[in-house]
Order: structure tokens, then C-alpha cells, then sequence
């Protein structure tokens, strides 16, 4: 079994794979990133899984302070190789960013995966803490992206920082013009996103040669389904999937 474990800023999900296919998938708030061998070790138990049946663990992280410890939890636990991604175990496309390191082992993970998975040209968009958008050419390379706050990070920083704006949990919007506050907010985050998406698909659809495939992944994904109507494609656990599936192709070789 190969342990995938997603190191976000907002939550940590860990996924089981046995054979390619995911058979446990659990989430703990990454403030309590701490307490991540108690909740590794509860999950396998209530999945009736052993610790021991663990081929090997693979970390995608964007916080990098919060990675040792992760690290650390899941070494203490027995003879488990560890590997993390931008580290000991690399995405295998060719990275045409300006400064290759500063772009997030996710990103390129979404968008390797989504290439492998619905060919090239394809625009990979994740939405988790941060809205991104992430292209690969027709000659599989990775040209770079867009990167936006994410739906529910909006929702908190329009709370935050204005005097009358209520705190308000991300829901489906009941209509385009809003009656009150929260549901204003809630049309401008859910029907401005979904046109925010499908504007920015339409530009960079004519920046690239091809005809690219629109997949999305990520937490919000299925929410913004309803809204935007130029994604072709939803894998809303990309990253887990990626990691699983690349470890079995290249892994190996860093044996």
C-alpha cells in the first residue's frame, strides 16, 4: 500500500492506496498538523489497516515548516521510505518557469497529471486556499499559470477586513442578485468565480496552440460546477491520485 499524504494550507488529507485505487481518504485541519501521527494511526485502525502494510509514504507539501513533522510522524512508525515531492522524488515535466523552484510541487503535480490523463495541450485548475491555473503546451512542457485567493479565503478576507461584512460559510448561492448581505457575497463569490473561470479558460485558450482540455480539481471543484461552463473535465483528487500513480512510475528508480 503507498500512503499519499497532501500538505496544505489549510488542510491535511492523506490518502491509501492499494493498487492504484484509493481505498481510505481522511482530512485534519493543518493547524493541527501536530497531532498527525494520532490521526494517521486512528484512520488506519478504523480502516482495519496495519501500519506495517505500508510500502512507502509520499508527501506533497506547500508548507514547508510544517514537513518534518509530517516526516518525522510517519518514520517513527516503522521502516517506511519517505518521499517528497521537489525533494527525493520529482514531477517528470519540463518546467519553463522563470525560477523553477518557486512553483508549487502541486501545481506541476495537477498539471502533469492532468497531461497523463487527457493528453496535451490542457489547463489544470485547482481549487483549494489559492485558485490556480496551470498550462502545459502541446510539447508537454509547463509554461506557468494564474494564481488567485481561493472561494472560501475570499469569503474570510472580505470579513476581515470590512466593518459590516458578516463572517459567512461557503454555500450555493439561491440567485445572482443577492438580498442581503451574506447573500451578496455568496453571488459574487459562487457566480463571480464561475465567470472569473470561464473568462480567463477563453484568454488563455488563444495564448496557447491547441485546443486544450479544462480540468479542475481540488476541494471547491464540484462546487463551481454549477457555475462556470468551460470545464471539461473534474478529477477533484488529483494530487492524491498523482502522487500514488507517480511514485509506481519513477519511484523506483530512486531506489
Amino acid at each position: 500500500m503507498i500512503l499519499a499524504v497532501d500538505i496544505g494550507n489549510t488542510t491535511i488529507t492523506i490518502g491509501i492506496f492499494r493498487r492504484k485505487k484509493l481505498i481510505l481518504k481522511s482530512s485534519l485541519a493543518a493547524q493541527k498538523y501536530r497531532k498527525f501521527k494520532t490521526f494517521l494511526e486512528e484512520n488506519l485502525k478504523k480502516s482495519h489497516n496495519a501500519l506495517s502494510a505500508i510500502e512507502c509514504a509520499v508527501i506533497c507539501s506547500v508548507v514547508p515548516g510544517v514537513t518534518p513533522t509530517i516526516e518525522k510522524a510517519i518514520g517513527s512508525k516503522g521502516n517506511i521510505p519517505v518521499y517528497v515531492l521537489g525533494k527525493n522524488l520529482k514531477v517528470p515535466i519540463k518546467n519553463l518557469y522563470a525560477k523553477p523552484k518557486q512553483v508549487g510541487q502541486d501545481r506541476l503535480l495537477c498539471a502533469y497529471m492532468a497531461m497523463k490523463l487527457y493528453g496535451a495541450p490542457v489547463i489544470s485548475i485547482d481549487l483549494g486556499t489559492a485558485l490556480t491555473f496551470d498550462v502545459v503546451s502541446k510539447n508537454k512542457e509547463y509554461l506557468g499559470g494564474i494564481i488567485f485567493p481561493g472561494l472560501t479565503l475570499s469569503l474570510a478576507v472580505l470579513h476581515r477586513y470590512t466593518a459590516l461584512l458578516p463572517e459567512v460559510e461557503l454555500k450555493q448561492s439561491k440567485a445572482l442578485i443577492g438580498k442581503n448581505a451574506q447573500g451578496s457575497m455568496l453571488s459574487g463569490i459562487t457566480y463571480g468565480y464561475g465567470s472569473l473561470i470561464d473568462g480567463l479558460v477563453e484568454k488563455l485558450k488563444k495564448e496557447i496552440h491547441g485546443k486544450p482540455k479544462i480540468i479542475a480539481t481540488g476541494g471547491d471543484s464540484l462546487f463551481v460546477k454549477r457555475y462556470c461552463a468551460s470545464i471539461d473535465f473534474f478529477e477533484p483528487g488529483l494530487i492524491l491520485k498523482g502522487m500514488a500513480e507517480l511514485f509506481e512510475e519513477t519511484a523506483y528508480d530512486t531506489r
